[in-house]
């Protein structure tokens, strides 16, 4: 069978990549991604695609792929995963969405209840239509994005003030309550 993309290493290119190899100090795929390169080079051994997944645990799929790559884009692109094109699920909130729960998280608690739970931040959320669906999870993910310090003295205020450090945003959102 004709192959498509022919793997020729250069002599540099084939000693980065043994020496990737041999160290056993990177990913376990770049070092996947090394030894396919390593046994498709037409001036080595030239294996098969069939052998070469068989000997390295891959589909042929993925020798293909890695093949392509280094003919395409070069031994960089060879060498590391290939990139999403989009992520595996959208977030939740965008930027906006975060700063509204935050701020609503510095807000009165309801009725009956001493403070903001998880749970009731993500309930109140969805009833003021931050966003759609968003669960307790969520809502901890983006407070963990928010740091608040016990002592102010940091910003020049008392110790009873509590700032938002949100890093996010691009600066403080401001005091909260």
């Amino acid at each position: 069978m004709n192959k498509k993309y022919i793997v020729r290493l250069a002599d540099e290119e084939r000693r980065q990549v043994a020496e990737l190899t041999r160290k056993g100090k990177a990913a376990a795929s770049k070092i996947r991604h090394a030894n396919i390169l390593l046994k498709a080079d037409a001036d080595g051994p030239a294996w098969t695609d069939e052998r070469i997944a068989e000997s390295v645990a891959v589909s042929v799929h993925t020798v293909l792929g890695v093949r392509q790559r280094l003919v395409e884009q070069g031994l960089e692109a060879a060498r590391n995963r290939k990139q999403q094109a989009q992520p595996s699920r959208s977030p939740r909130l965008d930027g906006a969405g975060e700063a509204r729960l935050i701020a609503l998280r510095g807000s009165a608690p309801p009725a009956g209840q001493a403070r903001w739970t998880r749970r009731l931040l993500a309930d109140q959320a969805v009833a003021l239509e931050i966003g759609e669906a968003i669960s307790h999870e969520t809502v901890r993910q983006v407070l963990k994005k928010c740091v608040e310090t016990a002592s102010a003295a940091d910003v020049g205020h008392s110790a009873r003030a509590k700032w938002c450090v949100c890093g996010a945003y691009g600066g403080c959102l401001g005091g909260l309550p």
